[in-house]
């Protein structure tokens, strides 16, 4: 976001103001906020040019076409919202199972937040054809990324076949996010925390 300097901010607390965004990245603010909010195909190249205040010409010039700017948002998208997921269920620490119960919770804080439209990979596999690999393959690298660290964290908790419980809370994860963007209920999330410790319990080694 571009940010007016006050006249009467002095030089060293104007020199921490963020620099104004480049054109590219306009774009793909501009982007993400109306393919999250509006879908890819309600959304053309003169609304996303109106709104980042760039001209067609830089579009093409950055990402090609619609499709690579439709790409660059999926995965910008994708690499803020993992760093964030992870950061809340690894970033206070405790054992593997600690981490794990933050699953339900995390989701919570995303659901109540003005701008959850659910996930982007979904919305945008859900509008593409179904025939096309293209964005499916871009959903499916975001999805293991999730997987591998949940994976991960069900060896270390010692649980058994750990592949089948991370998928299975995977699945939960999904379900909600769908459900919550359906229901706009954020307790959603609250089923879903009952849900995977349900399946946690259920897999403790004997």
């Amino acid at each position: 976001m571009d940010l007016a300097v006050p006249a009467s901010m002095d030089a060293q607390n104007a020199a921490t103001v963020d620099p104004p965004l480049s054109p590219r990245d306009r774009l793909l603010e501009a982007a993400t906020r109306l393919f999250c909010r509006f879908g890819i195909n309600a959304v053309g190249v003169d609304t996303i040019v109106e709104a980042a205040g760039t001209a067609k010409t830089t579009l093409y010039n950055a990402f090609g076409s619609k499709d690579g700017l439709v790409e660059a948002v999926l995965e910008r998208e994708g690499r803020t919202w993992r760093t964030w997921f992870l950061a809340e269920i690894d970033g206070p620490g405790g054992s593997a199972r600690d981490r794990l119960a933050r699953i339900g919770p995390t989701l919570k804080l995303w659901f109540r937040r003005d701008d959850f439209f659910g996930c982007p990979f979904i919305n945008a596999v859900g509008e593409t054809d179904k025939s096309d690999d293209r964005i499916r393959s871009l959903a499916i690298a975001h999805k293991t990324v999730v997987l591998d660290r949940l994976l991960t964290l069900c060896a270390e908790a010692g649980l058994r076949e750990p592949g089948q419980v991370a998928h299975a809370l995977g699945l939960v994860m999904d379900g909600a996010v769908v459900t919550a963007l359906i229901t706009r209920d954020i307790s959603v999330a609250d089923v879903a925390h009952r849900a995977c410790e349900a399946i946690l319990s259920g897999s403790v080694a004997s």
